[in-house]
């Protein structure tokens, strides 16, 4: 098998076609089950309305003064709705590159698929592009919702955050390929990857601030660039009060993004390699 790959040069335009062949083909299975749509777009407003009652219960004319007193705002649900948002791009990476990869060992069609003439950390790739297409697509219908139901709001400059939300997403990414070498040394993918995603999502504060941490769990929660990510976008939409100056925390997301993907790339590839030598790839 190594030197039936090694008789592969993929191009761009080979790299592109099967990129979008992966993502179509994942958009025409999620749509053969439309009732996905409204799963996707009603499940969050349910997890979210338990912690919307119970902030009201601890308010005071309407205003969460304790959380204030962590966050700089009042609006623990805006506050909220943007850490689940963030939070299911953030599963998305997790599960369309680590788990895509046990499916296909699952299925047998993981050696086959790479031997295709394109590179393999695209392949990871084109297996979350239909993921994250619908998830941008269900967090704008959640925020709509939420808008209507809970009276959520933004007061500063969106496209500020958009632009923080991106180099995020993408360091993301790099961090995506070095779990994904994981997966295919381990060959486990349901634990690895509800465990890695709940650390993540949760240390790095969707759900509060991270301020309210025990001391002993507050230098992992700072540990992680994400945790400065997305105190930055809630800084720039909702003022809250940031962890570090907001600059700062834009130039450490343009550091995890350079450095996480190289990193990642790194990692997946050596890994990959030494998987491929040792013909345990498509074991399960």
């Amino acid at each position: 098998m190594e030197s039936l790959i090694g008789l592969y040069k993929p191009s761009g335009r080979s790299n592109l076609r099967a990129v979008f062949s992966i993502a179509l083909k994942d958009w025409r299975i999620y749509w053969r089950y439309p009732l996905n749509a409204v799963s996707h777009v009603l499940q969050p407003i349910a997890w979210i309305v338990p912690a919307y009652f119970m902030g009201q219960a601890f308010s005071v004319n309407g205003k969460a003064l304790g959380f204030a007193g962590y966050s700089g705002t009042t609006d623990y649900m805006s506050f909220i709705l943007i850490g689940s948002v963030i939070a299911a791009f953030i599963n998305t990476v997790f599960w369309g590159m680590g788990y895509s990869l046990k499916e296909d060992m699952d299925t047998g069609v993981l050696e086959p698929n790479w031997l295709a003439p394109a590179s393999r950390p695209l392949l990871l790739v084109g297996r979350t592009l239909t993921s994250l297409l619908i998830t941008t697509i269900t967090a704008f219908s959640t925020l709509a919702i939420a808008a209507l139901l809970f009276g959520f709001q933004v007061d500063g400059n969106v496209l500020s955050a958009l632009a923080i939300a991106i180099p995020m997403l993408l360091g993301l990414y790099g961090f995506g390929f070095a779990f994904a070498a994981l997966i295919l040394v381990l060959r486990e993918a349901n634990t690895m990857v509800d465990v890695s995603s709940f650390l993540v999502t949760t240390f790095s504060g969707t759900q509060f601030p991270v301020t309210a941490l025990p001391s002993f769990l507050l230098p992992v929660a700072l540990a992680l660039p994400l945790t400065y990510g997305l105190d930055a976008i809630r800084g720039l939409l909702l003022t809250t009060t940031t962890l570090l100056p907001i600059w700062a925390e834009v130039g450490l997301m343009a550091l995890f993004m350079v450095g996480m993907t190289a990193l990642g790339l790194w990692v997946f590839t050596r890994l990959e390699r030494w998987v491929r030598r040792r013909g345990t790839l498509s074991q399960h």
